[in-house]
This record gives C-alpha cells, structure tokens and sequence, in this order.
C-alpha cells in the first residue's frame, strides 16, 4: 500500500536517509526542514503520514505535533515522532502532543516499515469518511471535524486479554483511574465478550499461556461487529517479530514489557481517541445519509425518497399486477393554526398528525411527507376498498382526540380530508394515480372537509 510521507527534519542529511529508504519500499516522500512549513504541507493536504523529528530550532517536533492534532482540517494525519531522546517520558511528551506512534534513532526499517504500513491503512478508511463528514455539512450538521478533534479519549471502556494475576492487578490498577477495564483470560471467550461488548479498545498479551495472542487479534479483525476496535499489543523483547506480524494483520500498536505506566495510559488515551474520532465522522455520515431522504421535522420520508420509490413500487404492481393505492392526506384549516397559535404550535400538530398517521399504518406502507401540511401513503397490495379503511381509520384517529400545543398547555381541534386512489390497468405511469388521488382530495376539502373521498373506479 503506497502514501506520501512527510519527513520533517532539519538534518538534510536525515532527510536524505529517510527519503531513500522510504522511496525504496515505494512510498512517496515529500519533505520539510521546519514545523510552520510542515504545518503548510498538512494543511493543503498534501501528507498522509507525518515523520517527525522532535529536535528542531525554533518550533520543536511537539509543537508541531499539538498544532496539527488540535486542527480539525489536520488532526487526522498520523504522526509519527522520531527522535533520539529514548527515555519513557519522551515518549509519553511525545503521545501527549498526540503523537501515533514514536520511533528511537537509528531506525530499524523494518519496525519503521510495518507502522507506517499499519497507519496508511488506517489514513485510508479514515479518508473515505472524512470527504462524507465534510459533505454533511452542506445539509445544515455542525462541523464533524471540529467535534471529532475535541475528543479526549478518557474514561473509554477497555478489554485486557490477560491471563496473568500479577500483571493484571497491575495493568488494572494503572488503567482503571481513567477508563473501564474488563479482563479476559480466555482468547476465544474474549473474541465472543469483545463482539457483543462496545469496546474502545482491545489490550493483548502475546504471553497468554497456550493461546496466540495474534490468531486472537487476527480474528477480531475479520469480524464485522469487532473490525473497528483498536487493538494493542503487549509483548517481550524476544517477541519483536510478533509483534512486527501483529501490526501487519491489523494491530493498531503495541507495548514492549516492562510496561512503564504512563506510557500505556498515554498510548490506549491515543486508541480510544482514534476510535472515537471516527465513530463521530460515521455518525456524521449516517446522519447525512438520513437527512437526504427523512423530513426532519415529522421523522417521515421526504418528497425526495417518496417520488423515488413511488415509481418503483408502481412499476413493480404493473409488472406482477398486484394492487397498490394512495392516500393523500391535508390538514385542514393549517393556516389558521399558524395564524392563531403561531409556527411553533404547528410544528406541534404536524409532528403529532404525523405520528397518528404512522400508527395506523403498515410496516410495509411509505408514508412521506410531501409539503407543508400534506402527507403521501403509499399502499402495497391493497385495493380500493382497504385503501379507503385505512384513510377512513386515520381521518377518525385525528379527529377523536385534540392536539396538544404550547407544550401541552392548550388542546386544539384538528381534521383532515383524504384522497384515495389505486392503480388502474391503463395507468401510463405513478403520475395518473397521483393525479386522482389530489383530485379527490380537492373534492373532500370542497364537499366540507374532515372526510375521505375515494376516486371513481371508472
């Protein structure tokens, strides 16, 4: 898998290095010698992958990593520290600043290899979903990107695959001040917990004894319900090469024992942010998704969707020649509620006109709502003459009871009128039945209104 990595180094001579190995394994590589200029890069999207050196003049790599994990056009882009400072408070700096991950000079390729490997997978899906997010926003949802950014990956619910007691009173006691631990000693009992459960994370020890920590991680993977739930790894020394494999199939990152506290905080704080910073961007997709095709006042489909499907389940009762119908239905006397009781108080009766509606329809039935006061029913397999029940039934369930207004203080008198039609043999298209439905509605609202007319069967 290709990406553009950025190295940001003041080092040309480092610079040089990083780019010839990087281009060797066939990823592209653009450089910068200074944070605001690696700032610049980020932000005309021009990096999927950020390799950076902390020792700088002037802005340090930590700076310049705060700054780009707190802009939400930016904070997307994993970023990788590379340094020489080897203590276990670098490193915890480093993962504060919002750092991915934090490599020690000299590299060793192949580890440096197999995370950026690992983070341009996870760049890719986080992408897709950023492009939709931002779409989003053109139909009135309030900036994901910004929302995304501001999470703090604290109290996020964590399941340890452990299976030592020592190690997990340890791990529990470091990671419980801050998050929700469960602890699972069994790989396939946590694979079934980790499926049902809404986990932020997944910590495993490759140490389980007489289980593989990575048929576990692999399996988690392949899983529909687990496949987004970030996975840490925890191993030995020896077990490098593991743990190289684990990042490979699908590991998000990894911990080397001895397990110094804050780092592990700082890195599953780093995982649940991640995890929650995507689940926003896919709300914001899936609500986007919603707003395309729902009324978002009533909670029925809009005219959009129904004109849609109308012409689909019209030609699928031509074709199998089965019975469909509609129903128009109308407020009546709309206007005087908003004249008389104000906007707010009929936004109060379409939303509980809509709701009287739904209840006396099938699952099956499209109800949609097509303009200001007036809702579409749409049929399937049923005649005129059930068609008719259905309205006559909706026209006497608004009627029987008042609408509440004002919140609830005051009951106001409603009817409806109703248009009935169904599908005829020489119907050319949806438009016909259409026509005849709105016709007999206009008949209802002029013979007195708060009645159902069907349209002649002639």
């Amino acid at each position: 898998m290709s990406a553009r990595i950025l190295v940001v180094d003041d080092i040309a001579a480092n610079v040089k290095l990083l780019e010839a190995k990087l281009a060797a394994e066939y990823f592209d590589v653009v450089t910068a010698q200074n944070g605001p200029e690696a700032i610049a890069i980020c932000e005309r999207g021009d990096a999927d992958i950020v390799l950076l050196d902390v020792m700088m003049p002037g802005m340090n790599g930590f700076d310049v990593c705060r700054r780009l994990k707190s802009t939400p056009a930016t904070a997307h882009i994993p970023v990788v520290m590379v340094t020489a400072l080897d203590q276990p408070r670098d490193r915890l700096q480093g993962l504060d600043a919002g750092a991915d991950d934090f490599l020690t000079k000299p590299l060793d390729d192949v580890a440096l290899f197999a995370r950026v490997r690992s983070l341009a997978r996870l760049k890719t899906v986080t992408d897709e979903l950023r492009s939709r997010a931002v779409a989003s926003t053109r139909l009135g949802i309030a900036d994901p990107l910004a929302a995304a950014a501001a999470e703090d990956g604290l109290n996020g619910r964590l399941l340890l695959v452990e299976d030592r007691p020592t190690v997990i009173e340890r791990l529990q006691s470091a990671l419980s001040a801050f998050h929700q631990v469960d602890v699972e000693g069994d790989a396939q009992h946590a694979l079934l917990r980790a499926g049902e459960g809404s986990f932020d994370s997944v910590i495993i020890s490759l140490d389980l004894e007489g289980q593989d920590g990575l048929r576990l991680c692999s399996q988690l993977r392949s899983l529909q319900a687990t496949r987004n739930v970030p996975v840490l790894l925890m191993g030995e020394t020896e077990d490098r090469a593991r743990i190289l494999r684990g990042l490979e199939i699908g590991a998000h990152d990894f911990l080397m024992r001895p397990v110094d506290r804050n780092e592990l905080l700082a890195r599953v704080r780093t995982q649940v942010r991640r995890k929650r910073f995507t689940e926003r961007l896919r709300d914001s997709v899936q609500s986007s998704m919603e707003m395309a095709v729902m009324d978002q006042l009533t909670g029925l489909h809009n005219r959009r969707f129904m004109d849609n499907r109308l012409a689909a389940m019209f030609d699928e009762s031509a074709l199998r020649a089965r019975s469909l119908s509609v129903l128009m239905l109308d407020v009546d006397h709309f206007k005087a509620v908003n004249d008389s009781w104000g906007h707010d108080a009929g936004d109060e009766v379409l939303r509980e006109f809509a709701d009287r509606v739904r209840a006396c329809t099938r699952g099956i039935d499209l109800v949609a709502r097509v303009g200001g006061e007036e809702i579409v029913v749409l049929l399937p397999d049923t005649g005129r003459d059930a068609a008719y029940h259905v309205a006559e039934r909706i026209r006497e369930k608004v009627e029987s009871q008042p609408f509440a207004i004002q919140n609830r203080t005051r009951d106001i008198k409603v009817t409806v009128s109703v248009g009935v039609a169904h599908r005829r043999a020489g119907d050319l298209s949806s438009a016909d039945m259409m026509k005849r439905a709105d016709d007999a509605l206009y008949r209802a609202k002029a013979g007195g209104r708060n009645r159902v007319i069907v349209a002649s069967a002639a």
